[in-house]
């Protein structure tokens, strides 16, 4: 009988990318601010808005609907800083209109600190909008979907914050980075470009009470050459720009196989994969078109920002569903519009045509569930914001749901007037669709380390009919181009046929390579670094202070099992291909013995109780324990 192991948690640490001294990953997740800025969401602080004019919110409310661009001065104080003659004004459209319409007070601000006092900031930032989870009785939503969306693209950090405005408590809000030119060059080291909020101009309601106004609709539809056609569509928030913009959108209409020159089409995809994983209906690709900006960088690429995700894991879009709450949580990865001449997406409608397009955005949505859509993680996550805002929450004089949905809602939806739907139940419908989808379920290639030796780079695989070494250089990780990677003898590879991939390093006039790996077969593309384009390799001299920064050694994150439990089957998430792993019972008897190439384990036969994972021979392993239910 093979030995017992003993009952210990080891971390794991065993199984590595092999890698020379000069090659790296590109970390944008170190471009978010760290502990004790004004988004670190462990810290609730409370914000004091003090008015001159106690009139204030007679004031707004009337420049809400006839002077929108007004702003009255204000005193912002927070952990004893003190900042003067700050602009606010009321902002948002449905989570305006709703509360102000039932009297409340709690409606959405936009802060500007140097609105009059150039240079002026709160906390290294010099605007900051708050939003009233007015829909959202756990106030999780935003935040948890936030942290998702920053794994795979540029996005505003959230965390939230006490509201008191002329020494009352007004209640707990959702507190956001604005995307503005300090958000653009926190992310693109640059921010001189044509900057567009995609969002019609349309309210929401009207002054008297009734019916509000329609907006055009951002969905990137060709309107004619006239850019005055496009106004009720877009807002500019730089200088100029409809130009570029027209031309975005003609490209799309006459020549969309040259999109890509004036578009990063890998961000769209990745934001259409989360939007998709998260059900977050509220945008580009679910049922209402809106909620993104677009910003154009260096190159004359337009980049696409994702923007408020209160409606992320359903959310108050439920409502719409009354009868058939499955027409969400079941909603069709590739809806292109309900068929209405008004609800056309042409970037979608084109980008699901291509067969390479659709294969990567099918990519993103694996990554995206593997990663981030972890049962146990999201509500370990949503448990320490909601302990932390618990007491904030229940004091709230002015949130519209009673306090007990602050808690259920995380787990359950439930039914008012209208439905709400809940974080976790949504995590689970959703996950549970998407992985018995006929697309999403298709077996990708498994790649394991990837190794730089001797000017060859070398990838084993599981699966894969063809690899592409997608290469660029320069200081912009942009235009990659492909290089076939070879498995018969050629390009370096040593042995034909054994699915190994190489490729010899292209001629680089000594400046950094920046790469990542596209593996393919009949049925599926996959990735590495999963999160390409966002995330890539860097092999070369990392010199400059700022670029350092932003890297990490090459090196496999921490193993781990999910679901965990598990009732049908689980998986190790970051753990190499080919690594070997052994199973056993809580009687130290080996269940099951194979290698790891990336295919879910069912365990639905399995007794339930305690099993102990091992990844790696024994004296070098690492352990971690499965409960199968």
């Amino acid at each position: 009988m093979r030995q017992i192991f003993p009952l210990v948690f080891f971390v794991c640490a065993l199984a590595q990318f092999a890698f020379s001294q000069n090659l790296t990953t590109h970390d944008p997740q170190q471009l978010y601010n760290g502990d004790g800025s004004l988004f670190d969401p462990s810290i609730l602080r409370q914000m004091d808005l003090t008015f001159e004019d106690d009139n204030y919110h007679s004031v707004l409310v009337d420049a809400f609907f006839n002077n929108p661009s007004l702003r009255i001065p204000a005193n912002v104080s927070i952990d004893g800083i003190s900042v003067d003659s700050v602009g606010v004004r009321y902002k948002g459209n449905s989570t305006f209109c709703l509360p102000n319409e039932a009297g409340s007070v709690k409606v959405p601000y936009n802060l500007d600190f140097n609105h009059w006092i150039s240079g002026q900031d709160l906390m290294g930032y010099n605007k900051v909008k708050l939003a009233n989870a007015w829909l959202d009785p756990t106030y999780c939503k935003e935040y948890m979907a936030s942290r998702i969306y920053r794994k795979y693209l540029p996005t505003p950090e959230i965390n939230l914050i006490e509201l008191h405005t002329q020494g009352d408590y007004t209640g707990l809000y959702v507190n956001t980075e604005s995307i503005n030119r300090q958000f653009l060059n926190k992310h693109f080291d640059e921010n001189d470009g044509v900057l567009f909020k995609c969002d019609g101009a349309g309210v929401f309601c009207s002054e008297n009470g009734g019916g509000g106004t329609d907006g055009g609709i951002p969905s990137l539809s060709y309107l004619g050459s006239d850019t005055t056609n496009y106004y009720d569509s877009y807002t500019i928030k730089s200088d100029e720009g409809w130009g570029p913009l027209l031309d975005l959108i003609t490209t799309l209409e006459f020549s969309p196989e040259d999109l890509g020159d004036v578009l990063n089409i890998d961000r769209v995809l990745w934001a259409m994969a989360v939007n998709t994983v998260v059900s977050n209906l509220d945008t580009y690709n679910g049922y209402y078109v809106h909620n993104y900006y677009l910003y154009q960088d260096v190159e004359g690429r337009f980049q696409m920002i994702p923007w408020d995700f209160d409606n992320s894991f359903v959310g108050a879009i439920l409502g719409w569903s009354y009868w058939s709450p499955d027409d969400v949580y079941h909603f069709d990865p590739f809806f292109t519009g309900n068929g209405a001449a008004w609800d056309e997406r042409p970037l979608m409608q084109y980008l699901y045509s291509q067969p390479l397009y659709r294969s990567l955005y099918l990519a993103h949505i694996r990554t995206i569930m593997e990663e981030s859509m972890e049962i146990q993680e999201i509500a370990e996550e949503i448990t320490a914001l909601q302990n932390l805002a618990n007491d904030a929450a229940e004091a709230d004089p002015n949130d519209q749901f009673p306090f007990v949905y602050f808690n259920t809602n995380v787990n359950s939806a439930f039914w008012t007037d209208w439905g709400f739907a809940g974080i976790l139940s949504t995590v689970e419908e959703r996950m549970d669709f998407l992985s018995n989808h006929p697309e999403v379920s298709d077996d990708a290639p498994v790649m394991g380390s990837v190794v730089v030796e001797n000017g060859i780079i070398e990838v084993p695989t599981i699966d894969a009919t063809g690899l592409e070494l997608m290469w660029t250089t320069g200081e912009i990780a942009s235009n990659f181009q492909p290089i076939a990677m070879s498995d018969d003898g050629t390009q370096g590879d040593a042995v034909v046929g054994d699915g190994t991939f190489t490729a010899l390093l292209p001629e680089t006039d000594g400046e950094n390579l920046l790469f990542y790996i596209r593996a393919s077969n009949a049925d599926a593309i996959s990735l590495s670094p999963a999160r390409a384009e966002y995330e890539y390799y860097i092999y070369g001299n990392v010199t400059d202070v700022d670029e350092f920064e932003l890297t990490t050694t090459v090196t496999e994150p921490q193993w781990t099992i999910a679901p965990n439990p598990a009732s049908e089957s689980f998986s190790l998430r970051n753990c190499p291909a080919f690594s070997p792993i052994t199973i056993l019972d809580f009687q130290g008897r080996v269940v099951m013995e194979s290698t790891w190439d990336g295919r879910p384990i069912d365990v639905s036969q399995w007794a339930g109780g305690a099993y102990l994972i091992q990844v790696g021979e024994f004296g070098t392993s690492s352990m971690q324990r499965l409960m199968v239910r």
